[in-house]
């Protein structure tokens, strides 16, 4: 079931497109060292044609070993079956972080976090941690932005520049000004 489950996203992820707002995102690379961190298990922000995307929540279009996780594999087509194996003969499972487990790519994620000038947070609630608490790393000049229509003021961070829109019109018109 978790893998028909888990297909039947795959086959949705391979039919969908990058939106405005990835393709904003990765026209920023022509002026800034662009890094995104995602929770988002797509290819979409790749297709756009972002260079430097770290998954938090893992990949959809890609599987791992269920004995040995850094044994990682691309999944041709949209469909992975009970019996497909990696090298150690474990059964290949999604290379997504399930509920409860560790979320190994969050050192990676902190540590950019740390360097930004710039640090804008999209779509998000702000309430799934450990996610949520990267804009904590940011250095304390950096430029913040938070893009969501339902984005509040968040009283520790007043510097935070709140864009109350969906990612599709608030990150084109963000990315149009900060490429002037």
């Amino acid at each position: 079931m978790v893998l028909e489950f888990y297909n039947q996203r795959r086959k949705q992820v391979i039919e969908a497109k990058p939106n405005a707002a990835h393709e904003a995102i990765a026209l920023l690379q022509k002026k800034y060292d662009v890094h995104v961190i995602t929770q988002n298990i797509d290819d979409l922000h790749e297709r756009a044609g972002s260079k430097k995307v770290l998954h938090l929540h893992g990949e959809i279009r890609k599987s791992r070993s269920s004995l040995n996780s850094s044994l990682i594999y691309d999944i041709e087509g949209d469909t992975l079956k009970r019996g497909d194996k990696c090298v150690l003969g474990s059964q290949l499972r999604p290379h997504i972080v399930w509920f409860g487990e560790q979320v190994p790519e969050m050192d990676n994620a902190i540590r950019l976090a740390e360097t930004a000038d710039i640090f804008i947070i999209i779509g998000t609630s702000l309430q799934v941690y450990p996610a949520a608490s990267l804009i904590q790393y940011a250095p304390y000049d950096a430029d913040l932005y938070l893009i969501d229509p339902n984005a509040t003021k968040i009283s520790s961070f007043p510097s935070l520049k709140i864009i109350p829109e969906k990612a599709g019109i608030g990150v084109p018109e963000l990315v149009e000004g900060l490429m002037k």
